[in-house]
């Protein structure tokens, strides 16, 4: 094991950080520096991204460090800047690795470096569309999960005929309505994809988590100047129906957030704005575009949505499991006296 060879960095050195992210061939959005930082204002933790090189083997994985005491949970129980653990930031990551040589003094590398810095756990959303689950054997605990849809975006052709005819039919009604779809990013695009997102998390009773503040879009706005973008459907006489942010990099585009109006759901906006999106990426060099799976990874009413988008196999979504101090882990779980039964959650001390 040489520790030598893994080095960390921070959004300190964000320059740095995204120059070895787009050395990796297989990069998408969710390692850049850009994307982190709008999930760092959002209070999920401090991003940090892993290299490491040698002995014919290169990888890379970005993680949010989290400090524990910080969990509501632990208020007062814990002193700050104690323990901690990682977990990939929102959407999908986990270590790419690129190169032939042996996988083991990365790993060794890396589990020194967590144990030493007080890291008790990690868990980890593997990119469904890269399939990066199949690095990790033996360094993770590995579960298999739900779908997630990839339209294939290689021609205009292709996109349409992977459509379902019921979602055809939906995208003529559309148009046939009036829908149009326009896309840009300046600052009132943003707000007006902010209005209807917090309009339908009103309407679904969302968790807070899944409310940003202005910080957040404007630093998506500013810190992803070339990969983030809204989408939004628009009637003739100027009522937006639905808005999405979409992600792209890498010849690869992200279906990020959406919102949409419930009264004009029946305008099938969202299929029409999807659509299009993805005739937009196919004519700027995207290979996929990712809308991800169901909520929980279910297969619902979202799933079923999503997949009428593309006939073929679904990506399989996977999540990765690590206890880097097992007795502090153990501690941690002891600590809390109104643990749910059998959540599944991970880490369970954060359930």
């Amino acid at each position: 094991m040489n520790v030598q060879n893994l080095k960390n960095l921070t959004l300190q050195q964000s320059q740095e950080w995204d120059q070895t992210v787009r050395s990796f061939s297989d990069y998408d959005v969710y390692y850049l520096s850009g994307y982190v930082k709008t999930f760092q204002l959002h209070g999920d933790g401090e991003p940090l991204l892993f290299h490491y090189e040698g002995n014919g083997l290169r990888g890379m994985n970005v993680v949010m460090k989290r400090d524990v005491s910080r969990d509501p949970h632990f208020t007062g129980k814990l002193p700050e800047e104690t323990y901690f653990d990682f977990a990939t930031p929102y959407g999908y990551g986990g270590w790419l690795l690129e190169g032939k040589g042996d996988r083991t003094p990365l790993f060794a590398a890396y589990e020194k470096w967590c144990r030493d810095n007080a890291i008790v756990s990690e868990f980890v959303r593997f990119h469904p569309v890269l399939g990066n689950t199949a690095f990790h054997g033996g360094a993770y605990e590995i579960v298999r999960l739900g779908g997630t849809v990839t339209m294939d975006l290689s021609s205009p052709e292709n996109i349409w005929a992977n459509l379902t005819s019921k979602n055809r039919n939906m995208i003529r009604k559309a148009r046939k309505n009036g829908l149009r779809i326009y896309n840009g990013r300046f600052p009132k695009a943003f707000d007006v994809f902010r209005e209807i997102y917090n309009a339908t998390m009103d309407k679904d009773q969302a968790k807070e988590y899944y409310y940003f503040d202005p910080a957040f879009y404007e630093s998506v706005l500013n810190d992803l100047p070339h990969n983030a973008q809204v989408f939004w459907a628009q009637m003739t006489d100027g009522t937006v129906a639905a808005a999405s942010i979409l992600l792209s990099a890498n010849g690869r585009m992200n279906y990020h957030l959406s919102g949409s109006c419930r009264k004009l759901q029946n305008l099938a906006p969202t299929n029409l704005l999807l659509y299009e999106a993805a005739l937009w990426g196919c004519a700027n060099g995207c290979k996929t575009l990712h809308l991800g799976g169901g909520v929980g990874s279910g297969e619902d009413s979202l799933y079923t949505f999503k997949k009428a988008f593309y006939r073929g196999d679904p990506c399989r979504f996977h999540i990765g499991r690590k206890v880097f101090l097992p007795e502090i882990y153990e501690n941690l779980t002891a600590l809390r006296m109104d643990l749910p039964e059998n959540s599944g959650f991970f880490p369970r001390y954060r359930a």
